[in-house]
């Protein structure tokens, strides 16, 4: 699989703009400013195919991303509480009816900032995946900012806050700037193009 061939396809805002699913989707998911465009960059080896922003919120659509014969698919991120209400809204129509519509969704990354416990929204999103039986990675995000010590303590707690939702799950710490992780992500993502 060629990474650097990744093309930016859409970007939809709304449910109804969706166009169907004709190629397996790997999603990444997480809180705002958890470093969802950033891993996407990272892992693609692309600077800013991903649009990022050191403001939280700032990717409001679901995005698409081809490569080969997958596509990558950038949620938007959630739990900013200083989004209004109606956006609120829109992004739990627009999530509740990606996840619904029977897409071919095949793996989900799930974010969570590695130098802070899960929130309750991170619970809330596994607890819906596992619900509906769609495959997660969890993927903890800005490992770089950790100390060895720091980092062995961050993976047992993390165990402990996810609970049964850490169970025979792989967690795999990335970091945007020095590259720890991604080929673990890589391998994933070429494994699931094979299929």
């Amino acid at each position: 699989m060629n990474f650097n061939n990744a093309q930016f396809e859409k970007a939809y805002g709304t449910f109804s703009q969706l166009e169907a699913s004709d190629l397996p989707e790997i999603c990444f998911s997480g809180r705002s400013n958890v470093g969802k465009s950033s891993l996407i960059n990272k892992v693609l080896g692309r600077k800013s195919i991903a649009r990022v922003s050191s403001k939280p919120g700032k990717t409001v659509t679901i995005n698409f991303y081809r490569v080969d014969s997958v596509r990558l698919v950038d949620l938007p991120g959630y739990g900013y509480a200083k989004v209004p209400f109606s956006e609120k809204s829109r992004w739990s129509d627009l999530m509740e009816g990606y996840f619904g519509s029977g897409r071919n969704i095949k793996t989900v990354f799930q974010l969570i900032d590695m130098r802070h416990p899960a929130t309750a929204f991170d619970i809330s999103m596994l607890e819906y995946m596992k619900a509906m039986g769609i495959k997660y990675t969890v993927v903890l995000t800005k490992s770089d900012k950790l100390n060895k010590a720091e980092t062995a303590e961050r993976l047992r707690l993390i165990v402990e806050e996810l609970g049964e939702y850490a169970e025979d799950i792989q967690i795999i710490p990335f970091s945007a700037q020095n590259g720890q992780g991604v080929e673990a992500l890589r391998e994933i993502i070429e494994n699931i193009s094979e299929l």
